[in-house]
């Protein structure tokens, strides 16, 4: 028995080691010309301005109503950066735990530490109102294509077409304000063809009322993250409040479902997807592919690395190392991932084939080639444009993120003698759109220092902890990343940087420049432009060689942006004509709905299920000893007594979604909440440029299982009861 045992085993590797050689194989010698695009290439995130009535019914047999979608769309909310839900109808809302760390950071008490222990609100007054959050509601929708199309068409040239469009959707934002009393954005679908003004009802009071521990919340840290199996207690509950200090009433909620939903159900995420370019040309894409993912994926990828190989070369600082990499693996694990499938041969192929069926709707009919047959050669050629001068955007600027303090301190040294240089009116004129370019954008690369700079700012240039090691790792990989972007023969590469690699390049740089520590730093900005300009420090002499570069780079930037917008723009109007409301326009963080069914899938030579349980977070958990990030809470360490282990906590299913759908509510049919969304797997990723849905899945926290955390782990009856109930007691 034993040895049957040994040869199947034997021949069942054997299979699996002929099925990954000959997908390799295959992956590496597709003939593009025979490789087709699929009905679902460009995913299926419906808007709620064109409801997929007729679509529902001939997929599921569901014949949804338009009472369906209005209920759908006002149970749903947006709160920030994420998506969100009413759960009751006295105001209760759920979100993500990972959605909702800042508001536990804002009500937590001195003393208190709501990431270790979590938090419950034992009665209605303990609930803890959230400072400065919002939560809005859909409330309005209004099309107004014409009214931005006609200001549109009547400019003479691209930038003029571009800025009379803009103007007339700022227009149209502040007279529906006005009117409404509403928040209202004007937002655009199928690349600017499209245009509906959205009004929110926007809620101010905001307070918290469940969220669990932060081990529990984002359990397997960052292992974990974009994978599946999953175990995250991923949750957060929260409820608004009206003028008078009471909580709301509202008509609209998703009524809760203590009994989940089964392998091949039918469900709905409702949320607010952030972006996706799967409408994108494949000029664009191969574009994105070249140079911004190239770019994004070199940094992150070098960095991710280096900071680990560096915890053994510094090990006082492998803490501070792991800490950083955490800080940004999420962006890691996607840029990566997503660039991996852009340089996917077959995936491309779907998308030239896409292409190439709507190229053939064009070009046979002699109306639309005249009006459209030119949309996909100027695109081209814009990006063909943009090749010449990016990179070089990239390789000159520098920001705190990846960029290593010297070219930070370089940068900042220029900028700022530059910046004195200029009479008092300019110097005004470009602090204000300096400050409006930097908004939301914490290390922003430029200038916005209003014409001083600060202790704070030369502190944060040349910290007390500067960490020379990590400062020289960094440059490496800033030299490599420039070279890469400019080429070997550049110029400005050749004069700073030679033939040498990054390694060698960044150890001359630095014993050459005058950043010794940060007295010698702050002494250098106490000289007067002039003498900054002049110094021998081989970081100043770089800014100072390609500053003179970068604002011509930019206006021409932007004048091959004003051309490709417009043509991009006539491209949706192609997709809309062509295909209607049968493509579903790219996210753009409106309210979106996603169709999907309960469905496990194949991954590592196995099956994943389409549900876990507390019997495989314990797995873990034991597994790995109760070692981080597989540890748990104090609460949960014993398994309470009263918790079935059978119970499910996480599950997949084939819905469409991306970032900003963290948050959506998972619901059945009936419009009953059987799930919250959290993530995607890691073949979910591919989903910025194209949907797949053999393999493409949302992972979500089960309703069951936070109904049976929260009533037999927490004992929150309260909120278990209000849950079950659609009410407060």
């Amino acid at each position: 028995m034993k040895n049957l045992l040994s040869v199947k085993r034997y021949l069942r590797m054997s299979l699996l080691l002929i099925f990954v050689f000959t997908f390799q194989f295959n992956a590496q010698t597709i003939n593009p010309d025979t490789v087709k695009s699929q009905k679902l290439d460009t995913g299926k995130m419906w808007t709620f301005e064109f409801p997929p009535f007729d679509y529902l019914e001939k997929t599921y047999g569901f014949r949804a109503t338009q009472e369906w979608f209005d209920d759908v769309r006002l149970s749903a909310l947006r709160v920030p950066g994420c998506s969100a839900s009413f759960v009751s109808e006295d105001g209760l809302i759920m979100t993500n735990n990972h959605c909702s760390r800042g508001t536990r950071r804002l009500v937590q008490k001195e003393g208190e530490d709501l990431a270790i222990t979590g938090f419950f609100a034992p009665t209605l007054a303990d609930e803890r109102k959230v400072p400065n959050y919002t939560a809005e509601q859909l409330v309005m929708l209004k099309d107004v294509t014409k009214e931005v199309l006609d200001a549109l068409k009547s400019g003479k040239n691209e930038k003029e077409k571009i800025d009379l469009r803009d103007a007339k959707m700022s227009e149209l934002k502040d007279q529906y304000e006005k009117e409404t009393k509403l928040k209202c954005d004007v937002v655009s679908y199928y690349n600017g063809s499209l245009f509906f003004v959205q009004g929110f009802k926007t809620y101010t009071d905001v307070r918290l009322v469940f969220q669990p521990e932060e081990q529990m919340g984002s359990y397997g840290g960052d292992p974990d993250n974009f994978t599946y199996p999953r175990y995250d207690l991923d949750c957060t509950f929260l409820r608004i409040y009206g003028d008078d200090g009471k909580p709301i009433k509202t008509d609209h909620y998703f009524k809760w479902s203590t009994e989940g939903a089964a392998a091949g159900e039918l469900v709905f995420t409702v949320g607010n997807p952030g972006s996706t370019n799967r409408l994108r040309t494949v000029a664009q894409l191969e574009y994105l592919r070249d140079v911004t993912y190239r770019n994004n994926a070199f940094q992150l990828d070098n960095l991710y690395k280096k900071l680990e190989q560096l915890k053994s070369v510094n090990p006082k600082m492998a803490d501070d190392y792991e800490r950083a990499r955490l800080a940004f693996s999420n962006s890691w694990k996607n840029i990566v991932n997503t660039y991996k499938a852009l340089n996917d041969p077959y995936l491309i192929a779907r998308k030239k084939d896409f292409e190439k069926k709507l190229q053939k709707v064009v070009f046979s009919n002699p109306e639309l080639n005249k009006e459209y047959g030119h949309v996909w050669k100027t695109i081209e050629t814009t990006r063909d444009e943009l090749r010449k001068i990016e990179p070089k955007l990239a390789a000159f600027s520098a920001n705190q993120q990846y960029s290593s303090r010297y070219l930070q301190i370089g940068n900042a040294l220029v900028a700022y003698a530059k910046y004195q240089m200029l009479p008092e009116d300019k110097k005004k004129e470009l602090e204000e759109a300096q400050t409006q370019r930097n908004a939301g954008r914490p290390g922003a690369p430029r200038g916005g220092f209003g014409g001083s700079v600060s202790q704070g700012f030369r502190d944060m240039l040349f910290p007390d902890n500067f960490d020379s090691i990590l400062e020289e790792a960094k440059l490496e990989i800033n030299i490599d990343y420039m070279i890469m972007n400019l080429g070997k023969n550049d110029a400005v590469a050749t004069k700073f940087f030679g033939n040498k690699s990054g390694k060698d390049a960044a150890k001359d740089l630095i014993s050459k420049s005058l950043f010794k520590d940060k007295a010698a730093v702050q002494e250098l900005f106490k000289k007067t432009p002039q003498e900054i300009l002049a110094l021998e420090d081989p970081f100043v002499e770089f800014f100072v060689k390609v500053d003179p570069q970068i604002e011509p780079l930019r206006i021409k930037q932007r004048e091959i942006m004003d051309t490709e917008n417009v043509a991009f723009g006539l491209l949706g109007q192609i997709l809309y004509k062509t295909y209607g409301t049968s493509v579903t326009p790219d996210a753009n963080r409106t309210l979106r709905l996603s169709d999907g069914v309960m469905k496990g899938y194949e991954y590592n030579g196995t099956i994943a299920p389409v549900k876990t349980t507390f019997f495989g977070m314990y797995d873990r958990f034991y597994g790995f000893e109760g070692k981080y990030p597989f540890n748990l809470p104090e609460r949960w360490k014993t398994i309470p007594a009263d918790l079935d282990l059978s119970t499910p906590v996480n599950h997949v299913s084939t819905n469409d979604i991306v970032g900003g759908n963290s948050g959506s509510p998972v619901i059945n049919k009936n419009a009953e909440v059987i799930g919250l969304a959290f993530d995607g797997n890691i073949e979910s990723l591919q989903g910025n440029f194209i949907y797949l849905p053999s393999h493409n899945r949302t992972v979500s926290v089960d309703s069951k299982g936070m109904y049976e955390a929260i009533k037999n782990v927490y004992k929150f009856d309260r909120l278990a009861e209000e849950l079950k109930n659609g009410k407060m007691k």
